[in-house]
């Protein structure tokens, strides 16, 4: 696979364009009216029409409105900015009694890895990446960076992007229509091998945009990956690296068995969104003939219908306006029933940002919320995500501490001798959803010990304090460095049942004084 040629790079290439190909048609659609200014479709690409209006046939913001607050609320239940959402855990294959000093490395290395998130556009690229999600795919770029910004994401729209899955559903080979200026392709790519013309291109128009290909393709045998620039137009190699892991997240919503596409809410709001654009368009169209209006005017001659024009203010020639003569203007009668047309939009509108999980309890534009309410809110989310939430922590959270941690060993900012991999070390998400579950087990716990609390002395011993004290600080991602240790719980205990006998001896010393006090010597006064 390392050796593997252009011609084979570009038939993969195809064969995975082909595929994708044939989910234009939905992609396009949820683009264009729910997230147009991300449309990359209708020819925007390829004629370099980027910056172009493409709003012209949305007549309602609901779809746009609710899209943006899906990935808004997405990203502050499971990737809250400027905040820790996940916490790093010894697996099961670290013993018992070494738990807690590797719980205490686990959160120095996630504490860095937060510093250096923080430091980079991390927040930005995952809002982006959540409104692809909203379609059904998105996907995620992660390189390494400089020393102001050691690591770059980047979300990449799913139009420039298609990918084959492994034999465990997983995406592993990832193809990008990639498009630079001549006098970036150095600077991006030092390492690559230009040939003459693209020399000459450079020199003589700098600024000239070129596309290439960019494939990572992993290898079977090694399990690296082959991250190749391909220049298709002289079928050349202009990068050819290996690498040993793969710097692409690709997630989705949804998949059905059989795809490699995934189906997002919005694929489900799409006939809804269209019908209610369709009904929007139609209400205004009838809103400005009830402003303006249309006419008809008495004429001698005979109506040509290739002459009637029916817009707001037109005035169309008759021979008579009813009777004998007739008026000489009379208002043309329209049809539409506005207060129908409010119902029928008022329903839509309701269906779409409940499918896009755009409700608040209680309303916005009520009073301040408590804190109970907006643990329900959270709640409520956590649920209506049910199977896509354990995708987004598979597909989207997972991979993306994994290649982070990755980059930062390689760039020495940690020293990670553990395997991300679940068994050594597993990822924990502490995000307000992920909380939101943890809480319940956290009362179903003190619920259980103030029951056993009422069933007598044995009752009161089936709890293990110490291990109830750990299970409720891990479910709560309570940081091992204030936590003590379980020798360091047994040395307290002792300590403490030591200074109580001390105490209970000096008592006793105390109660016994009294009898002792006659057999003492007489002092000089006795005498």
């Amino acid at each position: 696979m390392a050796n593997i040629s252009v011609n084979q790079i570009i038939k993969r290439y195809n064969a995975a364009q082909v595929r994708k190909d044939q989910w234009q048609s939905v992609y396009e659609d949820c683009y264009r009216f729910a997230l147009p200014n991300r449309n990359l479709y209708e020819g925007y690409f390829e004629g370099k029409t980027v910056g172009q209006n493409k709003m012209a046939d949305v007549f309602d913001s609901t779809a746009i409105s609710s899209t943006q607050r899906f990935a808004n609320r997405i990203q502050s239940g499971l990737f809250p900015p400027q905040n820790n959402w996940c916490r790093l855990e010894p697996g099961n294959d670290i013993p018992v009694d070494q738990k807690v000093e590797v719980q205490r490395i686990l959160d120095v290395y996630l504490d860095k890895m937060f510093s250096v998130i923080r430091t980079s556009n991390f927040d930005l690229a995952m809002g982006e990446f959540l409104l692809d999600l909203c379609v059904g795919t998105g996907v995620m770029l992660i390189q390494e960076g400089d020393e102001m910004t050691p690591i770059r994401y980047t979300s990449i729209p799913m139009y420039l992007v298609c990918f084959e899955e492994g034999a465990n559903g997983q995406v592993e080979n990832v193809y990008r229509n990639l498009r630079l200026k001549a006098e970036q392709i150095l600077v991006q790519f030092p390492d690559a091998k230009l040939s003459q013309s693209l020399k000459q291109k450079i020199k003589d128009n700098p600024i000239e945009e070129i596309d290439f290909l960019e494939a990572t393709i992993k290898d079977l045998d090694t399990g690296k990956y082959s991250y190749t620039i391909v220049y298709k137009q002289e079928k050349l190699k202009l990068v050819d690296r290996e690498l040993k892991y793969s710097p692409w997240v690709v997630s989705r919503y949804m998949k059905a068995a059989g795809e490699v596409y995934g189906r997002g809410p919005l694929t489900v709001a799409i006939p809804d969104i269209k019908t209610l654009n369709k009904t929007k368009e139609l209400l205004l169209k009838n809103a400005s003939l009830s402003i303006a209006g249309v006419y008809t005017a008495a004429d001698d001659g005979v109506l040509n219908p290739n002459t009637v024009v029916l817009k707001p203010g037109a005035i169309i020639p008759v021979a008579r306006n009813g009777g004998p003569q007739g008026e000489s203007l009379r208002p043309l009668s329209r049809s539409g029933d506005p207060q129908l047309s409010q119902i029928v939009i008022d329903q839509l509108q309701m269906s779409i940002k409940k499918i896009l999980l755009d409700e608040s309890i209680p309303r916005d534009d009520m009073s301040a919320r408590s804190a109970t309410e907006i643990q329900q809110r959270i709640q409520e989310l956590a649920q209506n995500l049910g199977s896509a939430f354990g995708r987004l922590i598979a597909e989207v959270m997972t991979p993306i501490v994994q290649r982070t941690l990755q980059i930062m060993d390689a760039q020495n900012l940690i020293e990670l001798p553990l395997k991300v991999n679940g068994l050594e070390v597993k990822i924990k998400p502490v995000s307000p959803i992920a909380m939101s579950q943890n809480q319940d087990k956290v009362n179903n716990l003190l619920q259980f010990a103030q029951i056993v609390q009422q069933l007598g002395p044995e009752g009161q011993t089936s709890v293990k304090i110490g291990a109830a004290a750990d299970f409720i600080a891990d479910s709560l991602g309570i940081p091992a460095e204030v936590r003590n240790t379980a020798e360091e719980r047994a040395a307290l205990l002792e300590q403490a049942a030591q200074m109580a006998q001390q105490v209970a001896q000096e008592q006793a010393q105390l109660q016994q004084s009294p009898q002792q006090a006659p057999q003492q010597a007489p002092t000089e006064e006795q005498i």
